[in-house]
C-alpha cells in the first residue's frame, strides 16, 4: 500500500513538496494497513516536510510558531529554529543518503533532500531571514552537533552538493563555536562531534577537543553497557540520545581517517565501545512491552522515540547483536512509534511538532525545553537508512522480549556483562 503525506509536483522534472502538501501532513494518517516501512517512513515524511520546505524558501521562523516549557528558562527564544533544524536533519539523513530511486518513497526523499540542501544554504547566510543564532546562546554548541553530524551521516546528498560560500561559512560558524566552554557532561561530544566533522572535510581540528570526550566517556562508564552523563549516574535516556551514537560515530571517523594522538587507538576503542552500545540495545529492546509502551523516565522525555537511536545505529550498520534479530527490533521499535505517535496533538495544525510525550503535553517539558528541541525525535528513524528491500524490512515480523515473555513463550534470561 502506498501513501504520500505531501503533494507533488513536477518542478525541472524532479518531484518538489508544496506548502499545501506540508500542511496537509498534519492530518492524523489512517495508518492500521500500513507496513513498518511504509508507516516510518510517511511518519519521518510528516515530520521533515514542514520544517525543510519552509527553511528551503526562507520561511521556516515566519510559518514556526515557537512553544517554550512553562518553566522556561529565559533563553533566548530563537534557538528554536536552530534546534528544529539541526536535530531533524541529523536523524533524517540516514535515509535522505539512498540512492534515488523511482518509487514514490524514492521521490519524495530526493524532494526532501533538495529541501534540506536550500535549507543548509540559508542557514549560515547573515542575509537570509532563516540565518541561525550561531553567535548567541551556548545552546548553540548542542545543535551545531547535529547539523555537522547530518553532514557526516549523509555526506554525498548534503554536504557534497553545497557552494563553496555555503561550505566556508559552515566552516567559519563551526569554528566560532570553540568560543563555548561545554560542561563536564554530555556536551563534551557536542565539541568533539564538530571537531570530527571538520577533520572529515580536511580542516584543522583540534584532538583535544575529541580526545577529551573519549577519556571522560570511559572514566563515567558505569556498567553492564550504561553510562553516567558526568560523574553521578542519571537514570535517563542520554546514552540513546546523545552518547553511545555521538561517540560511536566520532570514533568511526577517528577510525577511518587513521587520526593518531594520545596513544589512542581508534579501531580498538570503536570496537569496545559499539559492543558495550550492542548490551544497551539489548536493554532498549527489553524496555517495550507487549504493546510498545516503554518506560516514561529521566528528564527530556518529550524527546520521545529518539529513545531507539542506538538500535536503529547498530541496524543502519549492519551491527545488531545476534540475540535481537532484525524482524524482532524492527517490530519492536515500530510498535513505540505507534504507541507515540498515534495521539494527533503530537503535531500542530500546521504540522509541526508539540511538546510532549505521546501527545501535546507541555508541562513534561523541561527548562531548556521548545518545540524546536523535540524534533531529535528524529534520531528514532535511523533505520530508514537501510534500502526499502533491505533485509531489516523484509525479514518476518517476530515477538519482541516481552511480547514472548507475557504470553507464555520462552525467552532468553539477561545477565550483566564486564566489558
Amino acid at each position: 500500500m502506498q501513501r504520500r503525506d505531501f503533494l507533488l509536483t513536477a518542478v525541472g522534472g524532479t518531484a518538489a513538496l508544496t506548502t499545501a502538501g506540508a500542511a496537509s501532513a498534519a492530518k492524523a494518517p489512517n495508518t492500521a494497513q500500513l507496513s513498518d516501512r511504509a508507516y516510518m517512513a510517511g511518519l519521518l515524511q510528516k515530520m521533515a516536510g514542514p520544517v525543510l520546505v519552509n527553511m528551503a524558501k526562507g520561511e521556516l521562523k515566519k510559518t514556526f510558531p515557537v512553544e517554550v516549557a512553562p518553566n522556561w528558562d529565559g533563553r533566548d527564544k530563537r534557538v528554536a529554529y536552530m534546534e528544529a533544524f539541526g536535530r531533524l536533519i541529523a536523524g533524517a539523513a540516514p535515509w535522505l543518503s539512498l540512492p534515488d530511486t523511482a518509487t514514490p518513497e524514492g521521490q519524495m526523499r530526493k524532494s526532501l533532500t533538495d529541501a534540506a540542501v536550500q535549507a543548509y544554504v540559508h542557514s549560515v547566510d547573515p542575509n537570509s531571514p532563516d540565518y541561525l543564532l550561531w553567535r548567541g546562546h551556548g545552546q548553540a554548541l548542542v545543535d551545531s552537533a547535529f547539523f555537522t553530524n547530518a553532514l557526516m551521516r549523509a555526506r554525498k546528498q548534503l554536504w557534497e552538493p553545497l557552494d563553496a560560500t555555503t561550505k566556508k561559512r559552515i566552516v567559519q560558524e563551526i569554528k566560532g563555536l570553540r568560543r563555548v566552554s561545554p560542561p563536564y557532561t554530555n556536551w563534551l561530544l557536542f565539541a568533539a562531534m564538530n571537531e570530527a566533522f571538520l577533520l572529515m572535510i580536511g580542516e584543522d581540528w583540534d584532538p583535544m577537543r575529541v580526545d577529551l570526550a573519549i577519556k571522560k566517556m570511559e572514566e563515567w562508564y558505569a556498567g553492564d553497557g550504561w553510562v553516567a552523563d558526568g560523574s553521578k549516574f542519571h537514570f535517563d535516556y542520554y546514552n540513546s540520545y546523545v552518547i553511545y551514537p555521538m561517540l560511536v560515530e566520532i570514533l568511526e571517523v577517528l577510525k577511518a581517517y587513521d587520526a593518531k594522538f594520545n596513544n589512542l587507538k581508534p579501531a580498538d576503542e570503536l570496537a569496545k565501545w559499539l559492543k558495550r552500545m550492542q548490551r544497551y540495545g539489548e536493554h532498549l529492546e527489553r524496555f517495550v512491552s507487549p504493546i510498545g509502551t516503554y518506560p516514561p523516565i529521566g528528564r527530556s522525555l518529550t524527546y520521545r522515540t529518539a529513545v531507539f537511536q542506538p538500535l536503529g545505529l547498530l541496524a543502519w550498520r549492519k551491527s545488531l547483536p545476534p540475540s535481537l534479530p532484525e524482524g524482532q527490533v524492527r517490530a519492536a521499535v515500530t510498535a513505540a512509534h505507534r504507541a507515540i505517535f498515534t495521539d494527533p496533538s503530537n503535531f500542530t495544525a500546521d504540522g509541526y511538532l508539540t511538546i510532549g510525550f505521546a501527545g501535546h503535553q507541555p508541562t513534561l517539558g523541561d527548562r531548556y525545553s521548545n518545540n524546536g528541541s523535540m524534533y531529535i525525535t528524529s534520531e528514532g528513524f535511523m533505520s530508514l537508512g537501510l534500502a526499502e528491500d533491505d533485509s531489516y524490512w523484509t525479514s518476518p515480523a517476530l515477538d519482541w522480549t516481552q511480547k514472548k515473555a507475557f504470553s507464555n513463550q520462552t525467552f532468553p534470561k539477561d545477565y550483566a556483562v564486564d566489558y
